[in-house]
């Protein structure tokens, strides 16, 4: 008696090798166009989120009608529309790769329309409210070194959380006043440090680091570290500033980026040259930047009254 062929829901032979694709695009995306690994993790997340849409079906068989729901859908989710449009961004490069292996003969993916999107203003501390939140570590807290090192340094170089994560100490020249941050696309530039900063990041490396160093073998290179000696998660750095701004009555919607926004329209008001800022910020592009030209009002008024002939 011949035996039974099994036979596989070609459903889950769907699903499964879709999965694949997915995986496979990861590791592209990893060793070929050598992204920023949170980079390669939202990919991942959105594409996560576009094979629960998709829900067992046919890649090749998808119209442009069939992917126009997407975004629908991820409205229903109740996603902002930033988050959509970066999913759909996420979407048409899956669908390049797909295409560019020969998978796909045709690429639908590049007829979705991206959603317009208001320019946000971000929000940004006064001066005095910076004033309040660095000041705010006490002597009672047992990091409080570290804590108010942490602060300091996000607004005096206006680096993201990410790159504060990953700065080694030997990426500190403080006798120059200087740091180097590693960017987005693995790109390094040189930010100056005040000398608050500079003297907050001495005293935790002379009386704290040490002690939290020598807790893990081999010890960490990182500058920030925890309680263990390992490097200091930036999602541990983003509740250092959020437990502080709580502690000063800042806006509840103070994060490590408001210190970013706050240190770039800080800049720009005391007159300094958009350029120069983008290039501490590490920006790619000059327009990224001029946002923070519409945060600071005073700003434009200085330079009205002092350029305009009928000022």
């Amino acid at each position: 008696m011949p035996q039974r062929k099994l036979v596989i829901p070609r459903r889950v032979t769907i699903a499964s090798r879709t999965k694949q694709w997915g995986d496979d695009f990861v590791r592209y995306l990893r060793s070929e166009c050598h992204l920023a690994e949170n980079t390669v993790l939202a990919y991942q997340r959105d594409l996560r989120r576009f094979l629960e849409w998709l829900n067992g079906r046919r890649l090749e068989g998808l119209t442009i009608h069939d992917l126009g729901g997407y975004p629908a859908w991820l409205g229903e989710q109740n996603l902002a529309s930033s988050s959509i449009c970066r999913h759909v961004v996420s979407l048409k490069m899956f669908f390049r790769y797909l295409q560019l292996e020969g998978t796909l003969r045709e690429n639908q993916a590049e007829l979705l329309a991206s959603r317009r999107l208001w320019q946000r203003v971000p929000s940004v501390l006064s001066p005095r409210d910076v004033d309040r939140l660095l000041a705010a570590p006490s002597r009672r807290e047992p990091h409080w070194r570290r804590d108010r090192a942490v602060l300091e340094l996000m607004y005096a170089t206006g680096c993201r959380v990410s790159e504060l994560a990953n700065l080694n100490v030997q990426d500190l020249q403080l006798d120059q006043h200087y740091c180097r941050c590693h960017g987005k696309g693995d790109k390094d530039r040189i930010v100056p440090m005040g000398n608050r900063a500079t003297e907050s990041v001495q005293e935790y490396l002379d009386r704290d680091r040490p002690n939290l160093a020598a807790r893990r073998e081999p010890p960490s290179h990182r500058l920030i570290l925890s309680p263990r000696g390992r490097a200091l998660r930036r999602e541990r750095i983003w509740e250092i500033v959020k437990k502080y701004a709580l502690r000063t009555n800042a806006p509840p919607d103070v994060s490590p980026h408001t210190l970013r926004h706050s240190f770039a329209t800080h800049l720009l008001a005391g007159g300094a040259d958009l350029r120069q800022v983008q290039e501490m910020l590490g920006h790619a592009s000059i327009a990224t930047t001029q946002i923070y030209t519409h945060v600071d009002h005073s700003r434009l008024k200085k330079i009205h009254a002092t350029y305009h002939p009928r000022a």
